[in-house]
């Protein structure tokens, strides 16, 4: 009897390529996808332990998936597992809790399993030596794009934040597989990569073979392969002018950068163990801005720091409206058990951080609203990602600068489309071929 699975992932791109390989590794070996409200007999969360709002919603999928799938068996995966999964066994009927360990492993404890009556807790703390988990992928479902997790972990421990112990030391993929699997996703048809990484920027750290970021780019660019390379975040000291000129000058990397600032007032940032200041980050977006004036440029804001008044909330207000920032990502501060901020004095009420976070957002909307208008009247070209309308034949898709646009088009295509921009609504642009 085949048997059938689900994977729920919740957290960054990292937690969708690891689920994504999971997937893979179980349909290789005949297992099937369980659609809809079809029972599985498998039902893997992967989760997110970041914030307690996705601490939360990893518990009600867990939950969910044992009241929906009762005859099977229910697995934890994630860095919630990893962190707190003495947590997690408190949890009836949950069937597997496995860390992030042991992600490459669980297709084969899964295939070779006979079920989980009992509760088994597979997790263990990060060694300093922690190699680095190769998980070969070669296809993404219902994804026009594809994702790389060229580098894991994190040894920066700002105040707030969990994931260093949800995910171990800096750790790297080599350059020469990095290269082989762009060449094979570039075979199968992919005409983006997105390269990923809990910490990118870090990339290459301890290899001895001296290679980082901006080498490994260069060796990708030598290649000369049909597709475009998008980077996900990386931190204000690790854009340099190297990778800035190799935008400018290299067609195939996308006009993309996602920056987690966090705050805007230089108190703030210390107290985080941010090792910048506000100056630092204006001068980069604004170096960017006049190298690259197409150029998304998007940042990560927290609100609600403790210690943050509104003098310091007004210091970020102001610095992003002054900046050409193309959009934000705002997240309410949330306290985490084990990090120093959950102890600090100054922790500010929910109700405040609420209506700081939603100024901050409609300052993004206006902010994005600005930079869809910079770009009207002008072509890009367009990586389609499915119908917007099938019926109207309205294609959907998103520009090398992340302009998630709509346009008309006949039929189902993976190669890129050169798309006039010509109307600006409030979540995309309207375009034509």
């Amino acid at each position: 009897m085949i048997k059938t699975f689900k994977i729920i992932t919740l957290g960054c791109k990292v937690n969708q390529y690891e689920s994504a390989y999971i997937s893979e590794a179980l349909s290789k070996a005949g297992w099937c996808r369980a659609m809809g409200s079809e029972k599985a007999d498998v039902s893997i969360v992967n989760t997110c332990i970041v914030t307690r709002t996705a601490s939360r919603q990893s518990r009600q999928e867990i939950r969910k998936a044992i009241r929906e799938h009762p005859e099977g068996t229910v697995v934890a995966t994630g860095c919630y597992a990893q962190v707190f999964p003495d947590e997690l066994s408190e949890i009836k009927g949950l069937g597997l809790i496995a860390d992030n360990t042991k992600k490459g492993q669980l297709p084969g404890l899964l295939l070779n399993g006979t079920g989980y009556s009992r509760q088994k807790i597979l997790c263990n703390a990060f060694e300093k030596e922690t190699p680095f988990e190769f998980l070969p992928i070669k296809s993404f479902s219902n994804r026009a794009r594809a994702f790389l997790k060229i580098q894991d972990g994190c040894e920066s421990f700002c105040s707030y934040c969990i994931v260093p112990l949800a995910r171990g030391p800096y750790r790297s993929l080599s350059s020469g597989k990095v290269l082989d699997t762009i060449k094979s996703l570039a075979e199968e048809g992919y005409k983006e990569i997105v390269l990923t990484g809990i910490h990118l920027g870090k990339y290459g750290t301890g290899q001895t073979s001296g290679m980082n970021l901006n080498r490994l780019l260069a060796a990708i660019g030598k290649e000369g392969l049909p597709v475009r390379i998008r980077l996900s975040s990386l931190e204000i000291n690790e854009i340099d002018t190297e990778l800035i000129d190799m935008m400018v000058s290299e067609n195939w990397l996308c006009r993309h950068f996602h920056i987690p600032l966090q705050s805007g007032d230089d108190g703030v940032l210390t107290r985080m163990k941010r090792h910048y200041t506000s100056r630092q980050f204006a001068r980069l977006i604004e170096t960017i801005h006049l190298r690259v004036p197409l150029a998304a440029l998007g940042a990560d804001i927290m609100s609600g720091f403790p210690g943050e008044d509104s003098a310091a909330h007004q210091n970020t207000y102001d610095l992003i409206n002054d900046l050409p920032i193309s959009y934000v990502h705002v997240f309410p501060f949330s306290a985490r058990r084990g990090t120093p901020a959950s102890r600090f004095d100054g922790q500010v009420d929910p109700v405040t951080i609420k209506e700081r976070a939603a100024a901050l957002r409609v300052l993004g909307q206006q902010k994005k609203k600005i930079f869809y208008h910079t770009c009207l009247g002008k072509a890009f070209l367009v990586l389609p990602e499915g119908w917007h309308s099938e019926t109207g034949g309205i294609m959907k898709g998103k520009t090398d600068n992340y302009l998630p646009v709509i346009f008309p088009w006949k039929k189902p295509t993976n190669r890129l489309v050169s798309v006039l921009m010509e109307k600006a609504g409030e979540d995309k642009l309207i375009g034509s071929t």
